[in-house]
């Protein structure tokens, strides 16, 4: 019997016991056990536990602050399928089977799957890339099911659903979320088809967890996805509070929007909906009816890379933004590195908002999938840019995505109107030059600089 199988055996019933009975007193004995397991393995998240630990040391810490909401708001058993899925599974367990994957195999092995369970959706939000696919594709059950029994073997554990809205499958995906109880599922969702019935669905397989979009309060919101998207969304939270299921909010910020959507008041209201985390996205002017008009300024993305930071050390709640968090994973995590999308044709694009590929699932095993052409090209070039504050081949580095869809033939796979990657990068070029000299400065002072790093 290997390690980690001794660890959730015997250890973790009794661990979550000392937690259920007294969370902030034996919250340290939980951690104590996952370091047993750990030892001095460099692959097992070492910088991550000690930062956790420091956290649980210093009750006046708003992290610990957070995982105490977690704790006590949260029901019991979602949390124990919690902490075994992801944070085991997913992150201890997985990655060191991705990392003999990757040696193994030289190509990357990603940490998360993103799949598009349809391209389906029962609103039409103002930019939103997947109502460029239609609304007729499906990704089927067992298509699905044997996506992740693939990526198991390749030690991921860890699946998002995007769209398309993916509750449109909510039957589906429940049964998934049944049949693989040893993963954590999250989806992206406009939230407006939770009702009560799903919800208790959710509290009984108690593995997936939503991320609810919002835009900000509600003029804004129901102004890009309808009227009444905004009640509805705030209704489904109710219904997801009231059973202690955990959930969070996903925010796409533009020019037009950062004022509310970055706001003290917002944050403080996401909090008191019962969210634990804050995905933030910077507009991406994707698909030939973007409105580049919708990007930030230099001057609100780095508004944008102050708040979140702000809001880590100051409120209850974890915030990310997934363009300005580059610095903290080195960069690009597209290509595989640490995630795939696969829309609901198929296709395998390197990244959710980078869709170009020559490879998909229906004909491809997802390590022929990894080893094809353009995610070899993704493996080959990251990082993009040693500024990890300029991550993206598209955003930042226009000219990078354009050579490696050149070179490896990748074709669009947007089916209701295909864009030309020269067309896609022209409307990136402007950008990525107003906004390396603010990167430049910023990364000059970043601690996870390697220059500052080796002068430190």
């Amino acid at each position: 019997m290997n390690r980690s199988s001794k660890l959730v055996q015997f250890g973790l019933k009794k661990a979550f016991g000392y937690i259920e009975k007294d969370p902030e007193k034996n919250l340290v004995k939980l951690l104590d056990i996952v370091d047993q397991f750990a030892g001095d393995d460099p692959n097992m998240m070492g910088k991550q536990r000690e930062a956790f630990r420091r956290v649980i040391d210093d009750p006046d810490n708003n992290m610990n602050q957070l995982m105490m909401r977690v704790l006590k708001d949260t029901d019991t058993e979602v949390v124990k399928a919690m902490f075994e899925n992801f944070f085991l599974n997913a992150n201890f367990i997985g990655w060191q089977t991705q990392e003999e994957m990757r040696k193994k195999y030289n190509c990357n092995i990603p940490w998360a799957i993103l799949l598009d369970p349809t391209s389906a959706c029962n609103l039409k939000c103002t930019g939103c890339w997947a109502a460029e696919y239609g609304n007729k594709l499906n990704l089927t059950f067992d298509e699905i099911d044997s996506i992740i029994m693939q990526g198991k073997e390749l030690g991921v554990y860890f699946y998002i659903y995007t769209g398309g809205e993916p509750l449109v499958r909510k039957k589906d995906l429940i049964a998934l979320c049944r049949k693989h109880h040893d993963c954590q599922f999250l989806t992206f969702t406009n939230g407006t088809l939770i009702d009560e019935e799903f919800a208790d669905q959710m509290l009984d397989v108690k593995n997936l967890v939503p991320a609810i979009s919002v835009e900000g309060f509600e003029e804004a919101t129901d102004g890009r996805r309808g009227n009444g998207t905004y009640e509805k969304a705030v209704r489904a939270m109710g219904y997801l509070k009231e059973r202690k299921l955990p959930f969070g909010i996903s925010c796409c910020y533009t020019s037009q929007n950062l004022d509310s959507i970055a706001s003290d008041a917002f944050f403080d209201q996401m909090i008191d909906w019962g969210a634990y985390f804050a995905w933030y996205f910077h507009y991406m002017p994707v698909g030939n009816d973007a409105a580049p008009e919708l990007l930030p300024t230099p001057e609100q993305r780095e508004y944008m890379y102050h708040k979140i930071r702000e809001v880590r050390v100051t409120k209850p709640l974890f915030a990310m933004d997934f363009q300005n968090d580059g610095e903290y994973v080195g960069g690009c995590i597209a290509g595989g590195r640490r995630y795939l999308h696969i829309n609901a044709n198929g296709d395998c694009d390197p990244c959710v908002f980078i869709h170009y590929s020559n490879t998909n699932i229906r004909h491809n095993t997802l390590l022929e999938v990894l080893q094809s052409p353009i995610f070899m090209a993704y493996h080959d070039g990251q990082p993009f840019n040693d500024n990890h504050l300029r991550p993206c081949p598209m955003l930042e580095n226009p000219e990078a995505l354009q050579k490696m869809v050149e070179a490896t033939g990748a074709r669009s796979t947007d089916l209701q109107s295909p864009e030309t990657v020269e067309h896609l990068c022209a409307k990136c070029e402007d950008y990525a030059k107003n906004w390396t000299p603010t990167a430049e400065r910023l990364w000059k002072d970043s601690s996870r600089n390697p220059a500052n790093q080796t002068q430190a």
